[in-house]
């Protein structure tokens, strides 16, 4: 077993844990730093009016090209551009100008004002998006219908004008509005391939039906496309709604991990009475009270009183931790039964939790999906198609003989409409959906196609202990007693004695009694801080709790306990012991047990050619038993959120393409920091938002299931656009007449519109296979 140096310098102290957290919340996360006596600010602003990869280019470009910016990238899943600037060479305005130039905005007003205007402004957006493709499906159907089986109903040219133009209008409006704005600065993506072809079919289809005379003196039909158009934007228009939910989902564990800090704080005044203030109010050297169950706002250092903080938030272990004068407390985590005071330290911005945000705010970022690679063929297919469409109809009117100029048009228009970018927009989306359909019936939730793509290539995965690979919940594992004769009436005391216990590790043996004990009655019950409880019975003291309890009041200890304490501490288990007066009555092992599914999903995942790393903020003995018993070869003890972020970069740099697994808001940053990220769905909230793949199941096993899913779905969409462009480099062509010359033949545009319609066919047949892939 390969072992951390870490992990063999620590002592596993849950209090050293504690004193490495102070010292990431006091650590510099500034974002002003120096270079070359130049002051280098990092700023992240929102930019709108994006739609796709070759949009976040431009803009990206844009920034990247203006003097005083040291570095720029934009990130198009959450609309954000982070930006390295010289204050004292460009101010932020000079940016949102640049990016302006360009039909694009850049969001520099920070006030809280802009932000609520902003947020207004992506939900009216979002509303819009949402309408236009109802609108779009709904006279989509009934056109399609028409053009297929009622073409030759009365006025079927001009009902299916009807039911085209709000399609092209109204609910398509934004390709061509994109298109023309990316014309004018040179480039051109997927609206504009989309603008091109439907506007092309639309225009050409009116024009034919007012004026069919056209064709029909030169002994040609007068075909309509108003079918090509509308269903063609009906369908692009619902990919881009589905993008967008999964966009908006994003930013969701980031608002609750914002949720996690209260806005109201009681303070204690210096009169002693106590006043309830907002917590942007509150300064360093205030003196706080925190009352039972409630969250700690600011981070600081206890002054009077005692409890159990839950710190799940920070640490990701299920114990809570003893809060006495002296102890940090961290803003975010969650106080139990006890009240106390503190002192604040840390507020606002510099507090570990805004650390935590601030650092998930910066890891989070989209990698390359297949659409980027779409958008950029895309930006060269455009200009391609439009020109091979010009030569057809030049080459015609030349060489084309009688009829030249109306055949050369026909060619042309045939061109354009067999090279509609319809299997090319279906090829992603349609893949991803059904993935997802298979993913969801087999418990793995899947947010985007980002985490499809990358988790093929998984080479490495970084598996949280608490919760992931164990249970997440410590239990009693045995009860020996020294005298099983007797242990009816002990179990009874002791029941009763640990339900009147605060220590978590109480309710674990409440909970393993419950069933076989009875309440009795006990007085002078007396909770020790930090070592357990006591309490009469038939005027015998009783007492349970550490062994720090026992050894204090010189409780003789049995060498048949003795040994066997030794052995389950061995195996990174919990003892408490309970005793009377004179001795040990009996002894429990607690322990967070490890998951029925996990040894066998690791070895699945080392069969797949996967490294498996096991990373706990835990001590190292309890690290070291997991990872033996769950067949881990690597682990890594007393990890704090950065540090597992860090060690996750680490194997990143080694060329590793990394997956995390983890369940706790504590894994919030390495979630977002590994290349495909997975949070067990009996987890909290924040991890399974910031994460791209939920096992909803809490089941092991599912990640190799996922990992084979997602294998095929990519499998599945390098076929679809394989077949996608093969169709459009042999399709174009015989469209534009390269067979005529051989043996007359000059493909017909409805012909071309049916190649479209079963192009669009068979991607997505080939996508429904995954339904039945293993």
């Amino acid at each position: 077993m390969i072992k951390s140096g870490k992990a063999d310098s620590q002592s596993g102290k849950h209090s050293d844990a504690a004193h490495g957290i102070l010292e990431m919340a006091e650590a510099d996360h500034t974002l002003v730093t120096s270079s070359s006596d130049q002051k280098i600010v990092v700023k992240q602003y929102p930019v709108t009016g994006m739609s796709c990869a070759s949009c976040a280019a431009n803009v990206e470009s844009r920034l990247n090209n203006q003097p005083g910016v040291v570095k720029a990238s934009v990130n198009l899943a959450s609309e954000m551009a982070t930006v390295e600037f010289i204050p004292s060479m460009v101010q932020p305005q000079n940016l949102k100008e640049a990016v302006t130039s360009i039909g694009y905005d850049l969001i520099v007003d920070e006030s809280e004002n802009a932000k609520e205007e902003l947020e207004n402004l992506q939900q009216k957006l979002a509303r819009s998006l949402k309408n236009r493709t109802i609108w779009a499906i709904v006279l989509a159907v009934p056109l399609l219908l028409i053009s297929m089986f009622f073409m030759n109903i009365p006025y079927s040219n001009y009902i299916m004008w009807v039911l085209a133009t709000p399609i092209v209008l109204y609910s398509g409006r934004t390709f061509f509005s994109n298109a023309f704005r990316l014309i004018r600065h040179g480039s051109a993506n997927m609206d504009t391939l989309v603008s091109l072809s439907t506007g092309i079919a639309y225009l050409f289809s009116v024009f034919n039906t007012l004026f069919p005379q056209f064709w029909t003196i030169r002994g040609l039909q007068a075909h309509t496309y108003f079918e090509a158009s509308g269903v063609v934007i009906a369908l692009v228009l619902l990919g881009r709604l589905l993008e967008g939910n999964a966009k908006a989902n994003t930013s969701a564990a980031l608002k609750k991990l914002i949720g996690l800090q209260p806005k109201t704080v009681i303070k204690v005044l210096d009169n002693g009475h106590t006043r309830e203030f907002l917590v942007s109010k509150i300064k360093p050297g205030d003196v706080l009270l925190v009352r039972p169950g409630e969250k700690i706002p600011v981070d600081g250092i206890v002054t009077l009183g005692s409890s159990y903080v839950d710190e799940s938030t920070i640490t990701g272990e299920p114990v809570p931790v003893i809060k006495e004068p002296g102890s940090h407390a961290f803003a975010g985590t969650v106080n139990q039964k006890g009240s106390f005071q503190f002192v604040a330290r840390k507020v606002g911005s510099d507090t570990l939790l805004s650390s935590i945000i601030k650092m998930v705010q910066e890891a989070q970022g989209s990698k390359a999906p297949v659409q980027r690679l779409v958008d950029k063929i895309a930006g060269i297919f455009v200009p391609v198609v439009a020109g091979i469409s010009l030569i057809t109809l030049a080459v015609w009117w030349i060489f084309g003989g009688d009829n030249s100029f109306s055949q050369g048009l026909l060619s042309m228009i045939t061109v354009l409409v067999i090279a509609c970018p319809c299997a090319l927009g279906l090829a992603t989306p349609t893949a991803i959906m059904v993935g997802i359909g298979k993913g969801t019936e087999s418990n793995i939730l899947i947010r985007d196609a980002e985490s499809l793509e990358l988790a093929h290539k998984m080479n490495a995965i970084v598996l949280d202990k608490t919760g992931t690979v164990t249970e997440g919940k410590p239990s009693v594992n045995m009860i020996e007693w020294l005298n099983e004769d007797e242990n009816k009436a002990y179990t009874d005391i002791l029941f009763s004695l640990e339900k009147l216990s605060e220590h978590p590790l109480a309710e674990a043996v409440v909970n393993f009694l419950d069933k076989t004990a009875s309440p009795v009655q006990l007085t002078d019950v007396t909770s020790i801080t930090g070592r357990g409880i006591t309490g009469s019975c038939n005027n015998v003291k009783y007492f349970a709790g550490g062994l720090r309890l026992i050894s204090e009041n010189n409780i003789r200890f049995s060498p048949k306990l003795e040994n066997l304490v030794n052995l389950w501490e061995e195996e990174a288990n919990t003892v408490i012991y309970f005793a009377n007066s004179r001795e040990v009555l009996a002894v429990m092992s607690v322990s967070d047990r490890l998951k029925e599914s996990s040894p066998n999903a690791i070895r699945e995942l080392k069969q797949m050619g996967i490294d498996v790393y096991l990373v706990t903020g835990d001590n190292y003995n309890t690290a070291e038993a997991v990872a033996r018993k769950a067949g881990i070869p690597e682990f890594r003890a007393e990890m704090l959120p950065s540090g597992k972020s860090e060690f996750i970069k680490e194997l990143q740099k080694q060329g590793k393409t990394v997956g995390m697994a983890g369940d706790g808001i504590n894994d919030s940053l390495a979630l977002a920091t590994a290349d495909v990220s997975i949070a067990m769905g009996k987890g909290s909230d924040i991890a399974i938002d910031a994460s791209k793949m939920t096992i909803i199941s809490n089941d092991l096993l599912t990640i190799p299931a996922a990992i084979r899913l997602s294998r095929n779905t990519v499998r599945t969409i390098r076929q679809n656009l394989f077949w996608a462009f093969i169709y459009n480099v042999i399709g174009i062509p015989i469209a534009a007449g390269v067979l005529v010359p051989i043996n007359g033949f000059l493909l017909n545009p409805m012909i071309a519109g049916a190649a479209m319609a079963l192009s669009s066919i068979s991607v997505v047949s080939n996508s429904l296979r995954l339904k039945y892939s293993r």
